[in-house]
C-alpha cells in the first residue's frame, strides 16, 4: 500500500507534508516488523535431536513410503500435519524451537518392538499405537514422557509386566493397554494417575487381585476391565469412583458379591459385570442410578426378587439380568419402560404371571425362558419386529402364530407329534440344506433368528435358541456368519462357509430321540477372526460347550484348536438320552477380545451339528453319572386351547452355579 501511495502522491498536493512523512515512518515499521516475522519465522525449526529419533523411529517401523521427512517435520502445511493424518506429527512451535507433541501410527501394521528413540520425544502428550502388531515388552522408558496424556498402545502383542513407570505419566487423561498378551498384576503405581478420566485394561493379559491403590483415580469416568485373570473380591472402592460412567468387568475370576458401596456410582450410564464366582449379590444397590442405558448383571450370582424401583429407570434401553438365581415376580413397573428395547430375564427362578404390558413400545426382545412363569401371553406378543423366548416356561403358548413353537414346547414335555423315534439328526448352522462327502444330509437352518428366538425345523426333529444381542455391532443384528473363502482340513468346504453366532447362549436341542447313547459331533471354523501378521489377526474367541448340562469344554479356542481360522474341526463327545431330548448349549462366559476385526466380534459360533447313536462299547459310565437332573417345568395346552395344569406332572428343574439346564439322566447326583 505504501508503494502505492508513493507512486500517486502528485495527486494529494493540498495534503500537509507532515501527513506524508507520518505515512513514510509507518511504511518504514511495517517492513521491519514484516522482515523480523520472517526472519523469526525462518530460523523456527524442529529441536535437531527429536528429528533424528523421528527418522530413526520411521526406519525402524519401515514407515518411509508414509512417513516420508522431505521438509522439517514441524512445517505447518506438510501432508503428516492435519488432524485426520494417518501416520500423523503434530509440534508446538509457540517458542524458538519447535517440538512434537503428537505422534500418531494407528492401524497401520506396524511389528516389531518400541524402540528407544521413541522416549527422546520428551514433549509428546499424545502418542497413538494402537492396532498394530507391536510385540515385545513396554520400556520402562515410558515413564520419561512426563508430558503425556493420551496414551494408547490398545490392540498389538506386547508381553511382559505392566511398567510401574506408567505411573509416572501424571498428567495422563486416557490410557489404554487393552488387548495385549501382558502378564503379571496391575502395578500399584496407576494409582498415582490421579487425572485419568479413561482406563481401557480389557483383554490385557493381567491377573491377581485389583490393587487397592485405584481408588485415588476419583476422576476415572471409563474403566474397561473384562477378560482378565483377576482375582479376589470385587472391589467396594470401585464405589468411591463416582465420576463413573462406563464400568465393564465380565469374564474375569473375581467373586461377589457386588458391593452396596456400588449405589453411589449415580452417573453410570453403561454397567456390565458378569461371570462372578462364589458370594451371590442381590439388586440392592441400585437405588438411584437413573442414567443407566445399559444395564447387564448377567451370570453373577444375583439372588433375591426384582425391585420395583428399576422400573422408573425411564433411560434403559437394555436390561440382562438373565443367568442369575432371581425370585419372585417379574415387577410390574417394568410396564413403563419407554426406551427399553432388550429385556432378558431368562434362566433365573422368577413365577407368576407375565404383567401384560410388559412389550413396551420400543421392545424388540424379551427373554423369560427357564422360569417357572404362568399365565397367557401378553396380549401384543404378535408386533412386527419382535421376538420372544418362553421356552421352559409354563405360560399358555396356544396363542402363538409359530404352530412350530408350540410342538416344540410339547416335546420338551415328552408329548412329541413323531410318530417313529430318531436315532440321529444333523443341522447345517446357519446355511441350505447339504449332504457331505461321507453321504450325511444337514439339514436347512438358515433360519433368520431374533435377540430372543426359538425355531424349530419342518418334522420338529430339532430345534434352536439363541438369546443376547451383539450392543455395538456395525453390522446390525447379525447371527449369521458366511465366508467365500475356501475351509482347509475338510473335504466339505462348503459346510463350513456358514455358522451361527450368539453374544450370549445358543442352544441347539435334538427331540423326539430314542432313549440311549449318542455321539455328539459339533462342527467348527474361525471364519470371522482371520490369523493374518494383521493386527486384524490377534482377536480371541472364547466359550463354553455344555452337552445335558454338564459342562465339557471351558474357554474353547476354535482357531487355536484347529490351528489357525479358516480350518475345520469336530469335537466329539458322548451323551445320553433318557427323556427323549438332547442339549448342546454353547454359552458366553465374558471371555475372549470383543472388538478385533470390528466391534462386537465375540460368542459362541458353530458350523453344524450331527447327532448320532452310539454302541455301549466306550461310553463312561462315570459321565453318566456325573449328569445331573433338572426337568424343565412347561405348561402347554392343547392344539383345541385347553391348558393342562394339573393332569400331569410339569417337568421340574433346578439350577446349578451357572443357571444352565440339566437334562435330567439315570444317575442324578447331589450338589
Amino acid at each position: 500500500m505504501c508503494h502505492i501511495f508513493l507512486q500517486h502522491q502528485d495527486g494529494f498536493m493540498n495534503v500537509p507534508i507532515m501527513f506524508f512523512r507520518e505515512v513514510m515512518e509507518l511504511c518504514r515499521i511495517s517492513f521491519l516488523l514484516f522482515w523480523a516475522f520472517q526472519l523469526v519465522y525462518a530460523q523456527q525449526a524442529t529441536d535437531p535431536n527429536e528429528v533424528d529419533a523421528l527418522n530413526k523411529i520411521i526406519i525402524h517401523w519401515n514407515l518411509s513410503g508414509k512417513l516420508n521427512l522431505t521438509t522439517d517435520p514441524c512445517s505447518q502445511n506438510a501432508p503428516w500435519a492435519p488432524e485426520n493424518a494417518n501416520p500423523r506429527v503434530a509440534c508446538d512451535c509457540t517458542g524458538s524451537t519447535c517440538h512434537i507433541t503428537n505422534l500418531k501410527i494407528y492401524a497401520l501394521d506396524i511389528f516389531g518392538e518400541i524402540p528407544q528413540e521413541l522416549f527422546l520425544l520428551k514433549e509428546l502428550m499424545n502418542l497413538n499405537l494402537g492396532q498394530n502388531v507391536l510385540s515385545g515388552p513396554l520400556p520402562a522408558e515410558i515413564g520419561q514422557l512426563s508430558k503425556m496424556q493420551y496414551l494408547s498402545l490398545g490392540i498389538n502383542n506386547l508381553t511382559g509386566p505392566v511398567p510401574p513407570e506408567l505411573g509416572n505419566l501424571n498428567k495422563l487423561i486416557s490410557l489404554s493397554f487393552s488387548s495385549n498378551n501382558f502378564n503379571g498384576t496391575l502395578p500399584t503405581q496407576l494409582g498415582m494417575l490421579t487425572s485419568l478420566q479413561q482406563l481401557y485394561i480389557d483383554s490385557s493379559g493381567v491377573s491377581g487381585p485389583i490393587p487397592q491403590e485405584l481408588a485415588n483415580l476419583k476422576a476415572l469416568q471409563i474403566l474397561w476391565a473384562s477378560d482378565n485373570g483377576f482375582t479376589g473380591m470385587l472391589p467396594e472402592f470401585f464405589g468411591t469412583l463416582t465420576e463413573l460412567i462406563d464400568l465393564r468387568i465380565q469374564g474375569t475370576s473375581l467373586e461377589g458379591p457386588i458391593p452396596t458401596s456400588f449405589g453411589a456410582l449415580t452417573k453410570l450410564v453403561n454397567l456390565r459385570i458378569g461371570d462372578l464366582s462364589k458370594e451371590d449379590s442381590t439388586l440392592d444397590f441400585l437405588k438411584n442410578q437413573t442414567n443407566l442405558s445399559i444395564l447387564s448383571l448377567r451370570n453373577s450370582r444375583v439372588s433375591g426378587e426384582i425391585p420395583e424401583r428399576i422400573g422408573t429407570f425411564a433411560k434403559l434401553q437394555y436390561l440382562d439380568l438373565s443367568f442369575n438365581k432371581l425370585t419372585g415376580q417379574i415387577p410390574n413397573s417394568f410396564q413403563n419402560f419407554s426406551l427399553l428395547q432388550n429385556l432378558y430375564l431368562g434362566n433365573n427362578s422368577l413365577s407368576g404371571d407375565l404383567p401384560s404390558n410388559i412389550i413396551s413400545p420400543n421392545l424388540i426382545a424379551l427373554d423369560v425362558s427357564f422360569n417357572p412363569i404362568s399365565g397367557n401371553l401378553p396380549p401384543n406378543f404378535a408386533k412386527v419386529g419382535f421376538s420372544m423366548n418362553v421356552l421352559g416356561t409354563s405360560i399358555n403358548a396356544n396363542s402363538l402364530l409359530d404352530r412350530k413353537a408350540i410342538r416344540m414346547l410339547q416335546c420338551l414335555q415328552n408329548e412329541c407329534t413323531n410318530q417313529v423315534q430318531a436315532s440321529s439328526f444333523s443341522i447345517k448352522c446357519g446355511g441350505m440344506e447339504q449332504t457331505s462327502s461321507s453321504g450325511i444330509k444337514f439339514d436347512n437352518d438358515s433360519e433368520n433368528l431374533g435377540a430372543s428366538s426359538l425355531y424349530t425345523n419342518s418334522n420338529d426333529q430339532w430345534a434352536v435358541s439363541n438369546t443376547g444381542n451383539f450392543i455395538s455391532n456395525p453390522n446390525g443384528p447379525q447371527y449369521i456368519v458366511t465366508t467365500e473363502t475356501q475351509i482347509t482340513n475338510t473335504l466339505d468346504s462348503e459346510l463350513y462357509k456358514t455358522a451361527r453366532i450368539s453374544p450370549s447362549s445358543l442352544r441347539y436341542y435334538g427331540l423326539g430321540l430314542e432313549n440311549g447313547k449318542y455321539n455328539v459331533e459339533l462342527h467348527f471354523a474361525e471364519i470371522t477372526m482371520d490369523d493374518s501378521q494383521s493386527w486384524k489377526g490377534l482377536g480371541r474367541r472364547l466359550f463354553d460347550i455344555y452337552i445335558q448340562g454338564e459342562r465339557v469344554v471351558q474357554d474353547f479356542n476354535i482357531q487355536k484348536e484347529a490351528g489357525g481360522s479358516e480350518r475345520a474341526l469336530i469335537k466329539t463327545f458322548k451323551a445320553n438320552v433318557t427323556n427323549t431330548i438332547i442339549e448342546v448349549h454353547l454359552f458366553w462366559a465374558g471371555k475372549g477380545t470383543c472388538c478385533i476385526p470390528f466391534q462386537s466380534t465375540y460368542g459362541p459360533l458353530v458350523s453344524a451339528v450331527h447327532v448320532y447313536q452310539a454302541s455301549n462299547a466306550g461310553f463312561s459310565a462315570k459321565r453318566d453319572k456325573k449328569h445331573v437332573g433338572k426337568l424343565v417345568g412347561i405348561a402347554v395346552g392343547s392344539a383345541a386351547g385347553f391348558l393342562i395344569m394339573s393332569s400331569i406332572f410339569y417337568l421340574w428343574w433346578i439350577k446349578d452355579k451357572s443357571g444352565h439346564m440339566q437334562v435330567h439322566t439315570n444317575s442324578p447326583s447331589k450338589k
